[in-house]
C-alpha cells in the first residue's frame, strides 16, 4: 500500500488559486507599435485572425505543482508485514569492587593478574556472546551502584566494565544492596526473564540489607540470581622465612552464596582460576532464551522522486514552449 509521511501537505494544493484570488490582477497594456490610418483598407478581401489564449500551458503547470506537492507529502510503498520476535533476557551483572579483589591470584598467559581485571578479561566474551539479551551492570563495595540500566547495547556495558577499578565504590563489600538494587531495576520486567550474576570474593560486610533477606525480596520478584566466588583455594607466598601457603578465600562466604543462589532459584559457581571462570561463563551461555512481545517490520520503499521527476519534466516542457514561442 502507498504511505505519505507528512500528508499535512496535501493542503498546500489550492495556494496558486489563493494567491489569485488576494492579489489583485493586472492587466496588460497593449499599445500599438504602428498606427494605419485607414485600417479597414487592409482587411479588404481577407478574413480576420482572431488571437485566443491558449490554455495547454497553464494546465500542464496545474498538473505540475500537484506532483510537486504529492512529491512533498513523501509517498512511500509499504510492504507486508514482517514479524520479528525479540528474544532474550534482562541480565543484571553485580561486580564486587571491594578492596580484597586486588588479590593477585589469578594468571592470564601465565602472568599473575588481580581478581578484577581476571573478570573483565573473561567477561567481555560473555558480554559479546549475549547477543539478544539487555545487560545491565551493578558495580558494589561498601555501597551498590547502577553504572550501566538494561540496554542492547553490549559495547558500552564492556567499556563501562573495563573502566571500573577496584575501591571505587568503597573497600567493605555490600552483597545484599546490590541484591536489592537488581531487584529495583528488574522488577517491572518479564518475571520468566529476570537474571542476576553475582561476583564476589567475600562475605558480607557493609549494607543496609542481609544478602538472605535481599534473596527472599528476590525470590519473591522471580529474580534468578547465579552466584560465583571468585579466588584461589591456595597460593604460594614466598618471605624472608621462605615460602608458605595461603588461602586467599579464607574470606569467601560460600554457605552465603550457596543459600542466595538456592532460594532464588539459580546457581553457585566456584572459580578459582581464569579456565574455571570462563567454564562458568559457558554454562551461563546456555540459559534458555525466553521470547519477548513479537515486533513487526515493514519495510519501506521511497517514492517520492517519481512525481517530482514528473513535475520538473513539465516545468521545463512549458518553459522550452515559451522561449520557442517567443
Amino acid at each position: 500500500m502507498i504511505h505519505f509521511e507528512w500528508p499535512w501537505l496535501l493542503t498546500a494544493l489550492p495556494l496558486p488559486l489563493l494567491i489569485r484570488w488576494l492579489l489583485p490582477a493586472q492587466n496588460p497594456v497593449e499599445q500599438a507599435a504602428l498606427k494605419v490610418p485607414f485600417l479597414d483598407d487592409f482587411s479588404i478581401g481577407q478574413t480576420p485572425v482572431v488571437s485566443q489564449t491558449q490554455q495547454w500551458p497553464l494546465l500542464l503547470a496545474a498538473i505540475a505543482w500537484f506532483l510537486l506537492v504529492i512529491a512533498c507529502t513523501r509517498p512511500q510503498w509499504l510492504g507486508e508485514p514482517i514479524e520479528q520476535a525479540v528474544s532474550g533476557r534482562d541480565l543484571m551483572l553485580a561486580v564486587d569492587l571491594s578492596a580484597s579483589m586486588e588479590e593477585r591470584d589469578f594468571f592470564i598467559n601465565k602472568k599473575p593478574v588481580d581478581r578484577l581485571t581476571a573478570i573483565k578479561w573473561v567477561a567481555g566474551d560473555f558480554i559479546n556472546r549475549r547477543v539478544g539479551d539487555r545487560i545491565g551492570l551493578i558495580l558494589f563495595g561498601t555501597q551498590a551502584y547502577l553504572q550501566t540500566p538494561l540496554t542492547f547495547d553490549r559495547k558500552t556495558v564492556l567499556t563501562l566494565l573495563n573502566e571500573s577499578a577496584i575501591g571505587l565504590a568503597g573497600e567493605n563489600t555490600a552483597i545484599g544492596d546490590a541484591i536489592g538494587l537488581a531487584v529495583k531495576r528488574l522488577k517491572n520486567q518479564p518475571a520468566n526473564s529476570r537474571v542476576l550474576i553475582l561476583l564476589t570474593d567475600g562475605a558480607n560486610t557493609a549494607g543496609e540489607i542481609s544478602p538472605l533477606k535481599a534473596a527472599e525480596l528476590a525470590a519473591a520478584n522471580h529474580l534468578k540470581i547465579y552466584t560465583i566466588g571468585v579466588g584461589a583455594d591456595e597460593m604460594i607466598v614466598r618471605s624472608f622465612f621462605g615460602n608458605r601457603k595461603v588461602n586467599p578465600s579464607r574470606d569467601l562466604d560460600e554457605n552465603t552464596l550457596v543459600k542466595i543462589a538456592e532460594s532464588t532459584g539459580g546457581r553457585y559457581f566456584r572459580a578459582r582460576n581464569a579456565d574455571e571462570l570462563s567454564y562458568i561463563y559457558l554454562l551461563l551461555d546456555k540459559l534458555e532464551p525466553v521470547e519477548k512481545d513479537k515486533q513487526y517490520f515493514r519495510p519501506r520503499s521511497e517514492l517520492y522522486f517519481w512525481p517530482l521527476s514528473l513535475a520538473l519534466g513539465l516545468v521545463g516542457f512549458i518553459s522550452l514552449s515559451r522561449v520557442r514561442l517567443s
